[in-house]
């Protein structure tokens, strides 16, 4: 392998990884907002138990 084939190699290695970085997202994440809380109150005595 020639050092230029090397070197093709690791530019083309950083700029996928820079283009990954900093390109548009690709989440596929549900836009659901804020969910309600459903959990217990907090209450002071029972906090020794845990």
């Amino acid at each position: 392998m020639s050092i230029t084939r090397i070197i093709a190699s690791i530019t083309q290695f950083i700029s996928e990884a820079a283009m990954r970085i900093f390109g548009p997202n690709d989440d596929a994440y549900p836009e659901i907002g804020v969910q309600p809380f459903t959990g217990d109150p907090y209450k002071k005595g029972m906090a020794d138990y845990w």
